[in-house]
């Protein structure tokens, strides 16, 4: 049994709508996104993060604002990361306990790097 999990509250987890699904090798810049509501990036193994890199390009320099799964090999440490390189949503294997997944996301309450969602370092944000 699988389980789905939202990582950003703006975002809702796109089911059975518009979507396609990449290998972690395939070029995201040249994809068509017309009509496009949800992209599923594949982790094959956990340890290979070609995968952070496929969502950034797609939030930051595509514009993409549907949904972003992240599907594979994933471990509920990578949440927190997942999030911050712009994926909405996540597609483990296995049954993951919902306590065990709010933990993870609130492990740290605020980064002073720009991320996927924030495009600016966060002294820029305050100063602003």
């Amino acid at each position: 049994m699988s389980t789905l999990i939202a990582l950003n509250a703006d975002l809702t987890p796109a089911i059975g709508q518009n979507s396609v699904k990449l290998s972690n090798t395939d070029d995201v810049l040249g994809l068509a996104l017309d009509r496009v509501h949800c992209i599923e990036l594949e982790f094959p193994q956990w340890t290979d993060g070609r995968a952070y890199s496929q969502a950034w390009l797609l939030r930051r320099r595509r514009g993409f604002r549907g949904d972003i799964r992240a599907t594979g090999d994933l471990r509920v440490d990578q949440l927190l990361q997942l999030r911050r390189c712009g994926f909405s949503s996540a597609q483990f294997p296995h049954p993951v306990a919902t306590s065990t997944v709010e933990r993870a996301l609130q492990a740290f309450s605020g980064f002073y790097q720009a991320d996927a969602l924030h495009p600016h370092a966060r002294l820029l944000r305050e100063a602003a």
